[in-house]
């Protein structure tokens, strides 16, 4: 059930750069815990986002940091990517997740009109959201292309099978709002809604087509290294 906490999600400025290092932590930490990679940005970063206003930070009424998201453009803006969601610990399945998505997607929609907004998302909760605001799943080649993007993935821990697919598939699943050509939010949430046990059994069956090879890679490397030891161990036998 929904926590009714009452939040103040404002567009983050300079005044709020002394949460950079938190929000920094709490996404390596998340990404962690969840087994799943993002790409890392740093305190600096952070603060450049705020100190240029294409961040939203949440608080509670008491003014405890309880969230953020921020903004990055691609290919001279022709897309947008509302990236590093997180939500504190303390705060998770209160429903501010969604709120903060919803801010940072108008925030976007407000600034880059005529950009298509994207996400790469590994978890359902995210593409529920997504659905509700407008987004449709895609496949990777209707994302951009900018080679800076794709950079930001290599401190993923995925990103060994995003290249092993030319960039093509990895774990994550694209979505993509294209002011141009979209579904109502009412039609892609009522999508997702009637779909959802579909997409989760998708979501289970690419994830396991996609590790397999490299559990292969890792079982005939462990065999190897066992193998190796056996014929060690007979030979100091004697």
């Amino acid at each position: 059930m929904e926590n009714e906490q009452q939040f103040q999600i404002l567009i983050a400025n300079n005044s709020h750069q002394d949460f950079a290092q938190i929000i920094c932590d709490e996404m390596e930490s998340s990404a962690l815990a969840r087994g799943t990679g993002i790409a890392k940005r740093s305190p600096e970063y952070i603060k450049e986002k705020m100190k240029e206003g294409k961040a939203v930070i949440a608080f509670t009424k008491d003014g405890v940091w309880a969230g953020f998201c921020y903004i990055e453009t691609w290919s001279h803006a022709e897309y947008v990517a509302n990236s590093g969601l997180i939500v504190a610990p303390s705060f998770r399945k209160s429903g501010l997740a969604k709120q903060i998505k919803k801010k940072i997607f108008e925030l976007s929609r407000q600034k880059y009109p005529d950009a298509k907004i994207f996400g790469l998302t590994t978890g359902l909760a995210v593409m529920k959201i997504n659905s509700e605001l407008g987004y449709e799943p895609v496949t990777y080649s209707e994302l951009t292309q900018d080679e800076a993007f794709w950079a930001g993935c290599k401190s993923c821990v995925n990103y060994d099978i995003l290249m092993s697919k030319e960039r093509k598939n990895c774990m994550c699943t694209a979505m993509l709002y294209d002011p141009k050509d979209h579904y109502e939010p009412e039609e892609t949430a009522q999508d997702f809604k009637i779909h959802s046990k579909l997409y989760e059994r998708f979501m289970k069956i690419k994830q396991w087509s996609l590790l397999k090879p490299f559990m292969k890679k890792e079982k005939e490397k462990d065999d190897s290294t066992s193998g190796f030891a056996k014929i060690k161990s007979f030979f100091h036998f004697f």
